[in-house]
């Protein structure tokens, strides 16, 4: 399909990183098939992870088309980009649509991004999984490959202000180990072996993140365990259900 759009964002995005002096460090990227079908599974942590999750397949120079639910297509700004990009829209009440196009889309060859917790993690942790992803790598016999990225939910997330402009924000995107899920095996326990590998992912990159929040007002970007006062995973399910996206 014609690229019409893809490319001028991905050259902005390079601008905007410089601009703003963002320390971005991809590990993995060589995970990701230079061709054929690729499910890629990504954690949720911010408004941002599609471009950061995107960003680790640059090594593979493959685009990604990523699930994202209908309200980002029909906004003014987004929407014609998202649409641009050939990225799939996720109707939540009509769901089986989006599982089709997203098939369509791996069986030509292509690279199918998911966020399984379907929703940012304001605990950021890794929630509990959807088996979407697993569902169509076993439709399609495409690779499924985790990833935990860490570091965007300082620009935008759930419950705070947008930080677009912030500068020297350190950002990782980990790429871990392709799964090769095949038939007869059981997919709910390849969603839990899923969902712990991009923890660990989520873990690693914690533990390697250089910064460290400048004072008491600034924890908040951390998960609990941490030390930090984003809400206990057990709390941001209560919130959830308060106050669904």
């Amino acid at each position: 399909m014609a690229e019409r759009v893809y490319p001028p964002v991905i050259a902005f995005a390079k601008l905007a990183f410089r601009a703003l002096d963002l320390n971005i460090e991809v590990q993995g990227g060589e995970y990701i098939p230079r061709t054929g079908p690729v499910v890629l599974a990504s954690n949720h942590v911010s408004y941002l992870d599609f471009i950061f999750a995107g960003w680790g397949c640059r090594q593979s120079k493959r685009l990604v088309r990523f699930m994202a639910k209908e309200a980002v297509f029909n906004h003014r700004i987004s929407g014609p980009l998202m649409r641009g990009m050939h990225h799939i829209p996720v109707d939540r009440d009509a769901g089986s649509n989006s599982y089709r196009e997203a098939l369509a889309r791996l069986k030509a060859g292509e690279v199918v991004g998911v966020f399984p917790e379907a929703t940012i993690s304001r605990s950021f942790t890794v929630k509990e999984i959807k088996s979407g992803a697993v569902r169509m790598a076993l439709a399609t016999k495409a690779p499924l490959i985790p990833v935990g990225v860490w570091g965007a939910q300082r620009m935008w997330t759930k419950g705070r202000p947008k930080e677009l402009t912030k500068r020297h924000v350190a950002v990782k995107v980990y790429v871990g180990e392709p799964m090769y899920p095949t038939r007869g095996e059981d997919p709910n326990a390849l969603t839990d072996e899923l969902r712990k590998r991009m923890q660990e992912l989520l873990d690693r990159a914690q533990r390697n993140y250089p910064d460290s929040p400048s004072g008491e007002d600034d924890r908040w970007w951390q998960p609990a365990h941490l030390g930090g006062t984003a809400p206990a995973p057990d709390e941001a399910v209560r919130l959830d259900a308060a106050k669904p996206e």
